[in-house]
């Protein structure tokens, strides 16, 4: 029988904010058997995908990233927040539940036509990983596939990267907020 990757994640009561059930992948990423499961797991969803990149979203999706992009062979292109990346970039805002954040990626990260893996450690609303796809999409490259380790499907995020005619594979989730 598979193991659940739930039972290597904590989740934290009233964090960030009271009513909040904060799903802690760090535990996860922590624990040995945990990381190899969510990263095999992963790269066997994809090995025959015909991607050219990954492209994780900052920060938890790092830890992931280069990981699988390794594993299957391509190359990996990070998606920083805003002023994090020293070369010339493009941005794209978005909104947060308490405001607006931005994230960049290079201007030359990827070339016109390169099929993207969006990677991420939990899809919400989803504002990010779609501020993500339009960058990636700015550059004439096309995300193909996204992933993520939990999908919080109440929010809504998975449905919406979907309704954008990407494909969500998600490896756990978890009702409610």
């Amino acid at each position: 029988m598979q193991k659940d990757l739930r039972e290597f994640i904590r989740t934290i009561p009233d964090f960030p904010h009271e009513g909040i059930m904060f799903r802690d992948v760090t535990t996860l990423f922590g624990h040995p058997e945990g990381l190899r499961l969510t990263i095999e797991r992963i790269v066997d969803l994809f090995k025959d995908s015909g991607i050219d990149k990954v492209a994780a979203l900052e920060a938890r999706g790092f830890i992931l990233g280069g990981a699988v992009a390794r594993d299957l062979g391509v190359g990996f292109v990070p998606i920083r927040k805003a002023g994090k990346l020293p070369g010339k970039t493009i941005s794209e805002d978005y909104e947060l539940e308490y405001g607006k954040a931005t994230l960049e990626l290079h201007d030359d990260a990827l070339e016109p036509g390169e099929k993207v893996l969006l990677l991420d450690d939990l899809i919400a609303t989803g504002g990010t990983a779609e501020a993500g796809i339009k960058l990636v999409e700015r550059l004439g490259a096309q995300v193909t596939q996204s992933a993520f380790v939990i999908d919080l499907p109440d929010l809504g995020g998975a449905a919406k990267i979907e309704a954008m005619g990407i494909p969500v594979h998600v490896l756990c989730a978890f009702e409610g907020l």
